[in-house]
């Protein structure tokens, strides 16, 4: 067998790199018709290296960890979350009533009492809230009750870090991919959500575990399987995770076909398997133009339409098993696709309680929502966007003006680097699938029709990955500037040059998100001026409604007993949760939106107004005046002089 054969059929391990020069010796140019190559640099490493990078990786891991739970306490709650406490908690309740009464708590009556709580959401992060809370703070108190619901989001946020350092250390070498991995908590928008016990972090992770996974099943064995179930989990976190197979069906099915172009039966069982999948997929259009409606309320255990999926799931498994037999490297491009499509669905099932007795009815209500999904106001660029069409460059002008510019910069070079590589025939395969991954969330959430809201959020999923292409220019920077300056300083290495490079790169960005800290959802760029800048713009300044920590000191230290407050934009969940974790005062008397009073009416019945500023609730403001009788406020949060949250107080 030749020496390109065996680099195509076995497993390979990533190059022994320290730092830029080594890395860059340990990534050969692969021309892009090159399938045959492996997915990453094929240099082995020793049993020294890869010690070193597992303890690397549990560092990172267990330090982000710490860190998320030092700095938990001064995070507010934001709208949302109160909403996850709470249904993690009924959720929690139910396990703990599986575990004394299975037979009760299995009726469908007592899943749906429990499990109808936010249920427009999967429940995995909220399973693991609420059993994180029923552990840690009830039965061993350990944490308060927000720490404790919290805890999963810290792990599954600090997992992101040496999921990104494996990756970036296959492209670059090791010091780059920790410089990517570290850079994804100095965005300061990224490090507060991180402590949220929401699903926007965590789909960040369960997406990049799954590239992760689809990227060493590339070359190693088993990890098909893996795939499939991180993809599971991914579904089972937030419904982003369905635009993931984009991602990676056109990568992997190329790879298959350069690799069986040599064997005539695995060309056979390749195209076998995906005619399989594709003869799936039409029978189930044609179902939908035929049946309509009925297709959904004919979907039964025992019907044709469960029937298709369960004998191409069947039909698929048994030929990969056949390929396996006849060429590792076709199975190994193909399975990661088959194991995503069968046991996908089947972990998303599994772990959902709500869908086990109606699993198309509740799981269609659970699409329908978000393919429906209401329109926020939302202030951009001085407009208040109510509906669609929604700008084209909303996303790529928002990232831009909320990632430290110090960061955002490298990002965009990256992307176009790959993209000068790939004109060259120069690109490697990995960074296909990097660049791929980076661009997916964007080029989605850029539609102008789809909701613009929430800040930056939505398109997490694509932060790790520009991060990484971030490394890479950094690397490159360092090679250059270490070659200009060798005549000039000759002591001047490439190490040197890529530390001191990284931390001229970072600094702005550690800087601004401690600057900032625990009001993220304020926090904006240099090239927007700062969130003064950001105001003048017309930008929304803040938003979910977390903000008002930073008055309750005051109110808790000046509210008279039992004094009406009117707390704008924060709804009772989210008071119950401030009073539970002793941050108000249980003698106040809370008047929130829904409390015999909407937005404007609501100053009326109250002593104080707690405002917030945003754009689209102006009125609520003025109305605060005209009932107060003042346009003067006793206090607020100003975050570099610019309002967020404004106290009144009736004279």
């Amino acid at each position: 067998m030749s020496k390109k054969k065996r680099a195509a059929t076995e497993p390979q391990a990533v190059a022994p790199s320290t730092g830029g020069s080594e890395a860059t010796a340990a990534e050969p140019s692969v021309p892009a018709s090159s399938a045959s190559e492996p997915v990453s640099p094929a240099e082995p490493r020793d049993e020294h290296h890869r010690t070193l990078d597992r303890r690397i990786g549990w560092a990172l891991f267990l330090g982000a960890t710490v860190l998320l739970l030092v700095t938990e306490k001064p995070a507010g709650f934001v709208r949302d979350e109160s909403q996850y406490f709470h249904a993690g908690e009924s959720y929690a309740r139910w396990f703990q009533s599986f575990v004394s009464s299975p037979a009760q708590a299995l009726k469908d009556e007592n899943i749906a009492a429990a499990f109808s709580a936010n249920r427009e959401h999967p429940a995995l992060m909220k399973n693991l809230y609420g059993l994180s809370f029923v552990l840690l703070h009830e039965k061993l108190g350990l944490l308060r009750p927000a720490a404790a619901f919290r805890f999963p989001a810290f792990v599954f946020a600090a997992l992101i870090l040496p999921l990104i350092f494996s990756l970036g250390r296959r492209l670059f070498g090791r010091g780059p991919a920790l410089f990517a991995a570290l850079s994804f908590f100095l965005v300061p928008r990224q490090f507060f959500e991180a402590h949220l016990a929401c699903f926007d972090v965590p789909m960040a992770t369960t997406w990049l575990l799954v590239v992760f996974c689809f990227v060493e099943a590339l070359e190693r064995p088993r990890w098909w399987l893996w795939t499939g179930i991180a993809f599971g989990l991914a579904m089972a976190t937030k419904h982003n995770a369905y635009f993931i197979p984009l991602t990676l069906i056109p990568f992997s099915l190329w790879r298959g076909w350069e690799h069986s172009k040599a064997r005539p039966e695995a060309r056979r069982l390749f195209l076998a398997i995906n005619g399989a999948f594709v003869a799936m997929a039409a029978l189930y259009a044609l179902m939908a133009l035929t049946l309509g409606p009925r297709m959904l309320s004919t979907f039964d255990v025992i019907s044709p339409q469960l029937g298709l999926f369960v004998l191409t799931a069947a039909g698929g498994t048994y030929l990969c098993w056949k390929l396996s037999r006849v060429d590792a490297p076709t199975f190994r491009a193909v399975a990661p696709l088959v194991s995503m499509a069968v046991l996908g669905p089947v972990v998303f099932y599994l772990h959902w309680p709500y869908l086990w007795h109606h699993p198309v009815e509740r799981y269609s209500w659970y699409l329908s929502f978000h393919l429906n999904h209401e329109h926020y106001a939302w202030f951009y660029l001085g407009e208040l966007l109510r509906q669609p069409p929604f700008p084209l460059g909303y996303v790529l002008v928002k990232t831009a003006l909320t990632v430290p510019t110090s960061l955002f910069v490298p990002m965009v070079a990256g992307v176009a680097w790959v993209l000068v590589r790939t004109v060259r025939g120069q690109v490697t395969a990995l960074e296909w699938v990097v660049l791929a991954n980076a661009a997916m969330s964007v080029l989605v959430l850029s539609q102008p029709s789809v909701p613009h809201f929430g800040g930056v959020k939505h398109w997490f999923p694509s932060m790790p990955f520009l991060a990484l292409l971030a490394a890479g220019v950094v690397l490159r920077g360092a090679e250059g500037l270490s070659t200009w300056l060798s005549s000039r300083v000759p002591a001047l290495t490439e190490k040197t040059a890529f530390i001191a490079l990284c931390a001229l790169v970072s600094l702005p960005a550690l800087l601004q998100s401690v600057r900032v800290y625990p009001y993220g959802t304020s926090a904006y760029s240099e090239l927007a001026g700062g969130l003064p800048g950001a105001a003048t713009l017309g930008m929304q300044r803040q938003f979910w409604a977390n903000n008002v920590t930073g008055v309750l000191d005051w109110v808790n230290a000046n509210a008279r007993p039992g004094e009406r407050i009117y707390f704008h934009e924060v709804h009772g969940g989210m008071i119950q949760d401030m009073q539970r974790n002793g941050m108000l005062r249980r003698d106040i008397q809370p008047i929130v939106d829904g409390m015999g009073c909407f937005m404007g009416t609501c100053p009326a019945l109250a002593d104080m107004v707690v405002y917030q500023y945003h754009q689209e609730f102006r009125e609520t403001e003025f109305r605060t005046w005209e009932a107060f009788g003042t346009q003067k406020p006793v206090t607020g949060l100003y975050v570099d002089e610019t309002p967020q949250v404004v106290v009144y107080r009736r004279r």
